[in-house]
């Protein structure tokens, strides 16, 4: 509220913006924008990872072009924790907009390593906090409060803004054992409830799973249980960022004599700076090279690898088909997969534990095997935060539309008015005041794909033009033609692609070598040389006679050269 001229107050003529360009309907793509006036900052930047049908794309990132537009008014980021699905866009994202970037001491050790290799460090200002501080952006004043996550030095944010305190709750469950950094400060958040929230947004992503999580501390005990009297070589695959479980597996590795190797880029960066900064205590004479996995007794070595997602050509995935440098499977290996497949991969996590087992490994995956819990809250986790922060306002983020209409219909059970509850999408623009929470309008969201160094270049008719050929194969129909008379020279000829095999296939080639040549030959008796009608001739004709034989709409090129 402000005061007009006689002193008496009047409302902000302003309102509260919140608009999501990630992350909302997807696991993954992380990213929230606030804006009041000429302030805005922006909530964690993180890539999704690309779908089946997306051939060739290796990373997802949000389209920023609200940012863009708006970059003079960008005040900072603020970071909640170092997954890549949270800091994963922020080179991409850094070389269009300009502002400085906040997080806790090993979220920005992570970043650092990634704007080190897009040679972005020294452009950007990078700001170190730790849990309980305050940062002023503009209009704005962030709180950095701990959580507990399957990453060290995660925080949640008490947004101050003009209308009112917004909580983001970011990644989090509440574990009363954590390996490391302390249960979550859920003393801080009753003393919000009681100053007053405006609204509340919350991670969605186990709302569907009644109970609590797990406490991190029991995949520790899981570890014990299965290295104890193990004679058999013992390879780990788990999620590279999760540092907790790097020191759950350092730690058993060291109480029963075995050497710890890391292979993996990702993982080795993880291990390199987590210690660095003092999250991670490697046990004396533990960590090896992984060119020395093979001097030792099988019963002496642990390897510890990338790839519990399935990734192409990740650690795991290189050892499991043969691939890998340094280690060769040999059976009787121990492998434990210690991590649950995010929605979408199932089917590479699949195929890799199938080699695996065709390669003679034990392979211990299942849930029952306690070699994983997850890092998001459940559904009583969810209610002790709704229970201490009593917002006034809620919008479920972090999942996908299951999973947000859930955590909506959990926070109404608890007592809230359904016209308080918005699930929203990628793009809205969620409207706040004091009083009020509504949609007005939208902004410009998506994906964005990165395939190998470009970044956008690759758009939806691409990947159709992709899904096509993968689907259907190719066809070019190359004919030369007369520039005197407009007769065909040579040609037509066919040439396939991943369509048929052309040595058993001699009819239909036939067949399509004539069709191609009445729709150039009737096409030309039209009286003048239109390439462009010779070429839709071609292919209209192919297509219509393909599909009523095959059954299959192959991708067709017509080639025409004027000789």
């Amino acid at each position: 509220m402000l005061l007009d001229e006689k002193g008496v107050l009047k409302p902000l003529a302003e309102k509260l913006k919140i608009i999501s360009l990630g992350g909302l309907n997807e696991v993954g793509k992380n990213i929230t924008v606030l804006e009041y006036g000429k302030d805005m900052i922006v909530v964690d930047c993180g890539i999704g990872f690309p779908e089946d049908d997306m051939y060739g794309i290796d990373l997802v990132v949000p389209d920023v072009s609200y940012l863009v537009k708006n970059a003079s008014k960008i005040r900072g980021f603020f970071l909640t924790h170092g997954h890549e699905d949270h800091i994963g866009s922020l080179p991409y994202v850094l070389q269009q907009v300009q502002a400085p970037v906040h997080g806790t001491r090993l979220t920005i050790g992570l970043v650092k390593l990634k704007l080190s290799e897009h040679h972005l460090l020294d452009k950007t200002k990078l700001h170190t906090h730790e849990a309980g501080e305050i940062v002023k952006a503009g209009c704005f004043q962030v709180e950095f409060i701990h959580v507990n996550h399957s990453i060290a030095d995660a925080v949640a944010f008490a947004i101050r803004t003009p209308v009112g305190t917004v909580v983001f709750s970011g990644d989090f469950k509440i574990d009363p054992t954590p390996v490391e950094g302390g249960i979550m400060d859920l003393t801080r958040l009753g003393q919000l409830g009681k100053e007053g929230v405006l609204a509340f947004l919350c991670d969605s992503t186990n709302a569907e799973r009644p109970g609590y999580t797990p406490s991190e501390r029991t995949v520790a005990e899981g570890f014990d249980g299965l290295f104890r009297n193990c004679r058999q070589r013992i390879l780990i695959t788990t999620f590279a960022s999760n540092a907790n479980r790097l020191q759950s597996i350092l730690t058993t590795a060291h109480r029963y004599g075995r050497k710890v190797a890391v292979t993996g880029r990702s993982m080795e960066n993880v291990l390199r700076v987590s210690t660095e900064l003092g999250y991670l205590t490697v046990p004396p004479d533990t960590l090896i090279d992984i060119n020395q996995v093979n001097t030792l007794p099988k019963e002496k070595v642990v390897i510890v690898t990338t790839g519990s997602q399935g990734e192409n050509m990740s650690a795991l995935y290189r050892i499991a088909f043969s691939g890998h440098r340094q280690v060769e499977l040999q059976p009787g290996d121990r492998v434990m997969i210690s991590a649950s497949a995010i929605p979408g991969n199932e089917k590479a996590v699949s195929k890799i534990i199938d080699e695996l087992y065709r390669k003679g490994a034990e392979v211990i995956y299942d849930k029952s095997s306690g070699l994983h819990v997850s890092g998001h809250a459940c559904q009583e986790e969810l209610r002790i935060l709704h229970a201490l922060l009593k917002p006034k306002f809620f919008i479920p983020v972090h999942g996908e539309q299951r999973m947000l209409q859930l955590h909506a219909k959990l926070a109404i059970g608890m007592g809230m008015k359904p016209s308080h509850v918005l699930i929203s999408d990628l793009g809205k623009v969620i409207e706040l005041s004091s009083k009020t929470m509504k949609f007005n309008g939208t902004v410009p969201a998506g994906k964005v794909f990165v395939d190998g160094s470009g970044v956008g270049d690759v758009g939806a008719q691409v990947l159709r033009d992709r899904k096509h050929l993968a689907q259907d194969g190719m066809i070019v129909v190359v004919a030369n033609i007369s520039e005197e008379d407009g007769g065909i020279i040579t040609g037509p000829d066919i040439i396939t692609r991943g369509f048929v095999y052309v040595k058993e296939s001699g009819d239909l080639m036939d067949e399509m070598r004539f069709i191609a040549m009445n729709a150039i030959e009737n096409t030309m008796r039209r009286g003048r040389l239109d390439y462009g009608a010779i070429k839709a001739a071609v292919k209209g004709d192919l297509s219509q006679y393909l599909y009523k034989v095959t059954r299959r709409n192959p991708m067709i090129l017509p080639v025409i050269n004027e000789v």
